[in-house]
């Protein structure tokens, strides 16, 4: 019991303080001037209600149904943490770990495992290509909003009302797909004592990630073109939050949403690297190879682990 409530806590930090920041990174940085407990407010209402009409209508899995393939373990032992204690320890220097694979993994049989891979790749390239190809539709619009980029102007109201709706859906689609890198720890029936004092912790989580303005995991969003442009946040939001709804309804295995984000703005990236005959295409090469390069690093770090925890600890 002690360690499965240890690694059920420290999963649920350390997928506030890394994952959450690929879905709400835009949203704050586009928002940085409104105060802290407006934008905790409004995200964390719409966790409470994704979590509890989870917990309602699946008669207690609120992980919506991607655990079913990932059984309970029933001892959960000290080095089952250890990949969120990596986790942790990784998201410390920014480096955009994906915790589906860091949670699962450990959990995972081998042959599930192939296949959580398999869709999170597919994922990385089909965000990829379809980002590509539609900021190349709308590149004269985004060229426009960066003509028109002033910092001190603030954006049209309709704009507002956009992009909080588009991140409120992406929000909510990301909630589907990464609860279930928290719960996996617990019973999959969360017993109404788990789920309240987990709400509460989650919350208080948000609120300090919000407070601290995303952290150092924030920097991969800023350094990309124009994220803090409402419109251009919009967009991003819409884009990753369509590509997540169309993998949840593909069907329940859980996949890295890490991957799926960094394609999303590395498609936007590159597409904009080719339009705009100014921008430097090596950096954003660079840059781009990067983020892939740190997020294989944490693949190849879950995958180690649970081999070690499965092989070499039980």
């Amino acid at each position: 019991m002690l360690w499965m409530l240890l690694g059920f806590s420290l999963a649920c930090y350390a997928v506030i303080g890394n994952d959450s920041i690929q879905t709400i990174g835009t949203f704050l940085s586009s928002n940085r001037k409104r105060p802290w407990w407006l934008l905790w407010s409004y995200l964390g209402a719409i966790l409470a209600t994704v979590l509890i009409y989870g917990w309602v209508v699946n008669s207690g899995d609120v992980s919506y149904g991607r655990l079913s393939k990932i059984p309970m373990n029933q001892a959960v032992q000290w080095w089952h943490t250890l990949p969120i204690l990596v986790l942790l320890f990784l998201t410390r220097f920014g480096i955009p770990v994906s915790t589906t694979f860091m949670a699962l993994s450990i959990f995972t049989g081998s042959v599930v495992l192939q296949k959580i891979i398999t869709k999170s790749l597919m994922g990385y390239g089909i965000a990829f290509l379809a980002t590509a190809l539609i900021w190349l539709l709308i590149y004269n619009f985004e060229k426009r909003v960066l003509s028109e980029k002033d910092d001190n102007k603030e954006p049209h109201s309709i704009w507002i009302v956009a992009q909080w709706l588009s991140t409120g859906f992406l929000w909510m689609q990301w909630l589907m797909q990464d609860l279930a890198n928290i719960y996996v720890f617990v019973p999959r029936q969360v017993p109404g004592w788990l789920l309240a004092s987990s709400l509460v912790w989650l919350l208080a989580l948000l609120a300090f990630i919000i407070r601290e303005k995303g952290g150092k995991i924030q920097e991969i969003v800023l350094v990309k073109t124009n994220t803090l442009d409402i419109r251009s946040a919009t967009l991003i939001d819409l884009s990753y939050g369509l590509i997540l709804f169309y993998f949840k309804n593909l069907n329940n295995l859980p996949m890295s949403t890490t991957w799926v984000f960094l394609g999303t703005l590395a498609g936007r990236e590159m597409m904009l690297s080719i339009m705009m005959k100014h921008k430097n295409k090596t950096a954003t090469a660079t840059d781009l190879f990067a983020d892939l390069g740190k997020a294989s690093l944490g693949l190849i770090i879950s995958v180690g682990l649970a081999l070690c925890g499965k092989y070499i600890f039980s």
